[in-house]
C-alpha cells in the first residue's frame, strides 16, 4: 500500500508545476475497453494491485456500473508516472461509452487537453466512437489513437501478421480522416496520428500490454513477436516486456500538450470573452498568480461532504475558506475544502493552482457547466451542447405521501449533477416528470433516488418526448384579441430555414440567451440563409424557434414587446396540437392595434391575447407531430442477418445499409424511439446473444399521417386535456 501513499506525495509536489502535468481522458464506443484501460493506468501508477487491472474495475466504483458491467458516470483519478528522469502528475479522466450518458463525454471534455480513442481491432471505428472524436475536436482535446482486443483479432479471425497491419493502417486512416474533416488548418494536419511516431497504441487492455513503433526500437520487440504470443497464450509474459501503462503513459507524456500549451489552443474556443483582458491573458497563459477561474464539469453527492465539484482551473489557485463567485449568481460562495480525486477518494489538499483538475466543496449554487471565479463578473465560459436532447420521459411519485418534501430536493439535486437529464416538477398534481436520454438513462436515475438518496418512488412506463412544428405557413396574419377586445395582435408562422435550424442544433446560435446585439445576430441569420430584411427584426429565442417583429412604426409596441416575448415563450414550451414543444418555427408579428391607456394592456390582456393569436396562425399552417428517432448500428454473425432485419421491420424501422466485415454482417437503420422499448431483450432472444448493437440520437421525424391522430388522442388523454385538439376558437379569432 505504500506506494500509493508515496504516489500521492509526489502529487501533491507536482501540482504547481505546469509543464510536468498532463490532462488526459478516454472515449471510444460502449465496450471498445476504456474503463479496464484506465484500469491499467492506474495499476501501474501504483493505485491499484496489477492482479486486479481490468477485473477490478477501479473507477466504475459505483454499484450499478459494476452490477452492469458498464461505465455511467465520468471517474477521475491522479496519479504519479516517472518518464525520462522526470515525475509527471497525470490526471486521468474514465468516460462513459453508451449513447444515454453522452452529456458526460462532452463535459469530461471540457476539463482535458489530451485523450485516448479506443477502438476495437475486431469491430473498427463504431458510430459512437466518430461522435467522441467530434466532441473532442470541438474542444479543441488532442486526440491519440490506441487499438485495443489485438488478442482478439489473432485468436478469432485467425489473422495473419500482414492482415493485421492492413487492418490497423485502415483504421488509422479513417481515423485521421476525421480529423481532417472536423478540424480547420494547420491544426488538421498537426493533429493526425500515425504508427511511425507513436501517437497510434495498439494492445490488450484486458491482458496489460500494449506497444507502439517507439517503444518497439526501445524494447526490440517486433510485430511477429507480438503475434506469436498472442497465438501461443503468452500474454502475461508479454505484458512483463511491454506493459501497458509504460507505453501509454509515456505516449501521453510525449504528445499530450501540458496545460500551458494547450490553454493557448483551447481558451479562445471555449471562451468568447476579451482575451485582452486581464483574466483573459491568464487563462491563455495557464497563470496560477491570477484570478481563479475554472469550470465546473460534474457535481457528486457525498454522503457526508455534501455536493462536491470537479473542475478544471484555467487560471490563479483555490484554497480552503477563499470566496468565490458563480457566473449567473450574486451570492458568493465559500469553499469548505480543496481535494484531488483518486477513484472514489477525495485527498485533501492545501491549495491547488491552474491546470489541474480539482475537487471542491461549497459552491452550493454550482451545477455541472457552472463557470466559477474569484472574479464577480467574469464572462462564462462557452455552453457545452450535447449531440442529442431528453427523448424519454418517467412520471415519478413518491411511494409515501411523507417523502414528497425530500423527493423534490433530491429532484433538484440530481438535475444538478446531471444536466442532461429535464426535471418538471409539478406542484399541484405532485407529479414530478424525468426526462433522460434513453431508458437505461432513467433506470439508472431511478435506482440512484431509490438506494443512494433513500426516497422510494413510483415510476410511469417510459413516455416518449414528442415535439410539434409546421409543415408550410399560413398565408393571412391571424388575429388575437385580448380579453377585453382592446388589443389585437397579427401573426405569421413559417418554418425555419434549415441552415439557422442546423446552426441552433450545433450548439452555434445559444437559444437560451437573450439576444443581446440584434445586428449581430442578424448578420449570423442572413449569412445563414434568412432573408435580410426579415432577420433584421430578430427579437428572441426559445428551443429551436424565433420571433420577429415585422411591424413598422407601431404605438406603444416598443413596451409592451417584453408581454408579447413571454407569449411567444409559453406557446413554444406547449403547443396547441398535442401540449408538446414547439421546434423550427418561425413566428412573425405583421401587426398590432393597441389600447393608449397602459391600465388596459397589461399582462392579463396583452398574454392571451398574443398566445392566442400565435396558436391560431400554428393551426392555419397544419400542425405536425414530430417523433424523436434512433439510428441503430448492428453488427451480427451471416446467418443472423435475418432476425435482425426483420427486428428492424417490425419495429417501423428503415434500413439505411448492410454490409459485411469479416465474419459480421452489419446493417445500420433508423428507428422510432417509441418502438425501441424493449429492444434490447428481443435482439438478444432472436440472434441467441450473437448481435453487437448500439444507438445513437438521430434528431426529430414528422409522424407518419396515418398514425398522427390517435398517437395526438393518446398524449392529450395522458395529459388530461380534451382527446382532440380544437381548432373553432381560434379560427374564430375569438
Amino acid at each position: 500500500m505504500g506506494r500509493k501513499e508515496d504516489n500521492i506525495k509526489k502529487a501533491m509536489v507536482l501540482m504547481d508545476r505546469p509543464e510536468f502535468i498532463r490532462n488526459i481522458g478516454t472515449a471510444a464506443h460502449i465496450d471498445h475497453g476504456k474503463t479496464t484501460f484506465s484500469d491499467n493506468l492506474v495499476a501501474g501508477a501504483g493505485m491499484m494491485s496489477e492482479e486486479l487491472a481490468g477485473k477490478q474495475r477501479f473507477l466504475d466504483f459505483d454499484e450499478q456500473e459494476s452490477a452492469r458491467g458498464i461505465t455511467i458516470n465520468a471517474a477521475n483519478a491522479s496519479m504519479v508516472h516517472r518518464f525520462d528522469g522526470n515525475d509527471y502528475l497525470i490526471n486521468l479522466i474514465d468516460t462513459p461509452g453508451h449513447v444515454d450518458f453522452g452529456g458526460d463525454v462532452t463535459r469530461a471534455m471540457r476539463a482535458l487537453d489530451g485523450v485516448f480513442i479506443l477502438c476495437c481491432a475486431v469491430e473498427g471505428i463504431m458510430p459512437q466512437t466518430e461522435t467522441v472524436i467530434r466532441q473532442a475536436l470541438k474542444e479543441r482535446v488532442r486526440p491519440l489513437l490506441f487499438i485495443n482486443k489485438v488478442d482478439r483479432m489473432i485468436n478469432e479471425l485467425q489473422v495473419t501478421p500482414q492482415m493485421m497491419i492492413d487492418k490497423f493502417a485502415k483504421i488509422v486512416a479513417e481515423f485521421n480522416k476525421k480529423i481532417v474533416d472536423i478540424l480547420p488548418a494547420p491544426l488538421n494536419k498537426d493533429w493526425q496520428v500515425h504508427i511511425e511516431d507513436g501517437t497510434v497504441a495498439f494492445g490488450s487492455a484486458y491482458h496489460n500490454w500494449a506497444i507502439s513503433a517507439p517503444y518497439m526500437k526501445k524494447s526490440g520487440i517486433s510485430f511477429k513477436d507480438i503475434f506469436q504470443y498472442c497465438a501461443e497464450g503468452k500474454e502475461k509474459e508479454l505484458s512483463k516486456k511491454s506493459p501497458l501503462h509504460e507505453v501509454v503513459l509515456g505516449m501521453a507524456i510525449k504528445h499530450i500538450p501540458n496545460p500551458k500549451d494547450a490553454q493557448k489552443v483551447r481558451i479562445p474556443v471555449i471562451w468568447k470573452g476579451d482575451k485582452e483582458s486581464t483574466i483573459g491573458k491568464q487563462m491563455l497563459n495557464c497563470d496560477p498568480k491570477g484570478e481563479m477561474s475554472m469550470m465546473v464539469t460534474k457535481i457528486v453527492m457525498d454522503s457526508h461532504a455534501g455536493e462536491v465539484a470537479i473542475g478544471r482551473m484555467f487560471s490563479g489557485s483555490v484554497t480552503k475558506g477563499q470566496t468565490l463567485y458563480i457566473a449567473g449568481i450574486s451570492n458568493p460562495q465559500r469553499v469548505q475544502t480543496v481535494s484531488l480525486s483518486v477513484g472514489a477518494d477525495r485527498v485533501p489538499v492545501e491549495i491547488c493552482d491552474a491546470g489541474n483538475i480539482v475537487a471542491v466543496t461549497g459552491l452550493k449554487d454550482a451545477i455541472a457547466g457552472s463557470t466559477v471565479s474569484s472574479e464577480k463578473d467574469m464572462f462564462p465560459f462557452e455552453k457545452m451542447t450535447h449531440y442529442s436532447e431528453p427523448v424519454v420521459t418517467k412520471a415519478i411519485e413518491a411511494k409515501h405521501m411523507k417523502d414528497l418534501p425530500k423527493l423534490v430536493e433530491v429532484l433538484r439535486t440530481i438535475a444538478k449533477a446531471d444536466p442532461s437529464l429535464n426535471v418538471e416538477i409539478n406542484n399541484e398534481t405532485g407529479e414530478h416528470l424525468l426526462s433522460g436520454m434513453g431508458e437505461l438513462h432513467l433506470e439508472i436515475t431511478e435506482y440512484r433516488i431509490t438506494n443512494e438518496q433513500g426516497v422510494e418512488i413510483v415510476a410511469s412506463a417510459p413516455i416518449v418526448v414528442y415535439q410539434e412544428g409546421i409543415k408550410k405557413g399560413n398565408t393571412t396574419p391571424f388575429e388575437g384579441k385580448s380579453p377585453n377586445k382592446h388589443n389585437k395582435f397579427y401573426f405569421l408562422v413559417e418554418p425555419m430555414e434549415q441552415g439557422i435550424l442546423d446552426a441552433i442544433r450545433r450548439g452555434e446560435i445559444d437559444t437560451d440567451a437573450k439576444v443581446k446585439d440584434p445586428k449581430a445576430m442578424a448578420k449570423i441569420l442572413t449569412d445563414l440563409g434568412m432573408e435580410k430584411d426579415e432577420a433584421k427584426g430578430i427579437v428572441s429565442f426559445k428551443n429551436s424557434n424565433m420571433l420577429l417583429d415585422g411591424t413598422k412604426g407601431i404605438q406603444y409596441l416598443h413596451e409592451t414587446m417584453e408581454l408579447v416575448k413571454q407569449a411567444f415563450e409559453e406557446a413554444m414550451v406547449k403547443g396547441p396540437l398535442a401540449a408538446e414543444k414547439l421546434a423550427g418555427v418561425k413566428v412573425r408579428l405583421m401587426d398590432a392595434k393597441l389600447h393608449e391607456d397602459t391600465i388596459h394592456r397589461g399582462p392579463a390582456q396583452v398574454i392571451p391575447a398574443a398566445r392566442d393569436g400565435i396558436y391560431g396562425a400554428l393551426c392555419q399552417a397544419g400542425r405536425i407531430l414530430l417523433e424523436p428517432m434512433q439510428k441503430v448500428f448492428i453488427s451480427v454473425p451471416q446467418d443472423n442477418m435475418g432476425d435482425a432485419v426483420s427486428l428492424i421491420n417490425q419495429r417501423r424501422g428503415t434500413i439505411l445499409d448492410m454490409g459485411q466485415e469479416d465474419v459480421h454482417a452489419t446493417v445500420s437503420a433508423k428507428c422510432p424511439v417509441s418502438e425501441m422499448f424493449g429492444f434490447a431483450s428481443a435482439i438478444r432472444g432472436s440472434t441467441q446473444g450473437r448481435a453487437l448493437w448500439s444507438t445513437e440520437n438521430a434528431g426529430f421525424e414528422q409522424i407518419p399521417n396515418e398514425l398522427q391522430s390517435k398517437i395526438v388522442k393518446d398524449i392529450r388523454t395522458r395529459k388530461g386535456l380534451n382527446p382532440e385538439p380544437y381548432d373553432e376558437r381560434y379560427y374564430a379569432g375569438a
